[in-house]
């Protein structure tokens, strides 16, 4: 059973991000013991549903100086070229090469670019619905994660600890909670 089979309401259309009710954020392994975690604060996504879930395309452009971890300090350093060389490389994207669903699980593939590196990931998630909202707009939900390794983006920063170890993992895990509106077709 698929999505559209699941949920009828689900239609053909392009559907755009409804940033008031979605939030993107990463976390990663710090000092061993804790994760810092951090968010995008603007960023935009468009999917475009055909007849099957097979025909889903989903495109996502990150705006990486909207980075925000709550801390400005560490926000700036994440900017820098140790991290995300936003002066070079000023958006992350996303482009989506195959939708699958199985019931309201789903898995996208896709071609993720980060400081001019591309590499393929897999994103697993689960589709929360279609409704219409007091205002008559067609919503969809859905929430999705990944994990990359950083240094494949060549993102290699990282201090010594004197205790062992070092001060970040390598490994990153993204979560994208979304929400979509259906565009009023043309």
């Amino acid at each position: 059973m698929t999505i559209t089979e699941t949920h009828s309401d689900l239609v053909a259309g392009t559907w755009k991000l409804d940033l008031s009710h979605s939030e993107l954020s990463f976390s990663v392994k710090h000092l061993k013991i804790s994760k810092v975690k951090g968010t995008f604060k603007d960023w935009d996504v468009t999917v475009t549903t055909g007849a099957t879930i097979a025909d889903t395309k989903i495109e996502a452009s990150i705006d990486v100086s909207s980075v925000d971890t709550g801390q400005e300090q560490r926000d700036q350093h994440l900017r820098s070229s140790d991290f995300f060389l936003v002066e070079e490389h000023p958006h992350i994207t996303f482009t989506s090469t195959s939708v699958e669903a199985k019931g309201d699980d789903f898995t996208i593939v896709g071609d993720l670019t980060l400081r001019g590196v591309t590499q393929t990931v897999t994103l697993k998630g689960e589709f929360g619905g279609v409704i219409t909202d007091d205002y008559k707009r067609t919503k969809a939900g859905a929430t999705a994660t990944t994990k990359i390794d950083r240094k494949d983006y060549g993102v290699n920063w990282n201090a010594a600890l004197e205790a062992g170890g070092f001060t970040l993992g390598d490994e990153v895990t993204i979560t994208i909670d979304l929400q979509v509106d259906l565009q009023p077709a043309a």
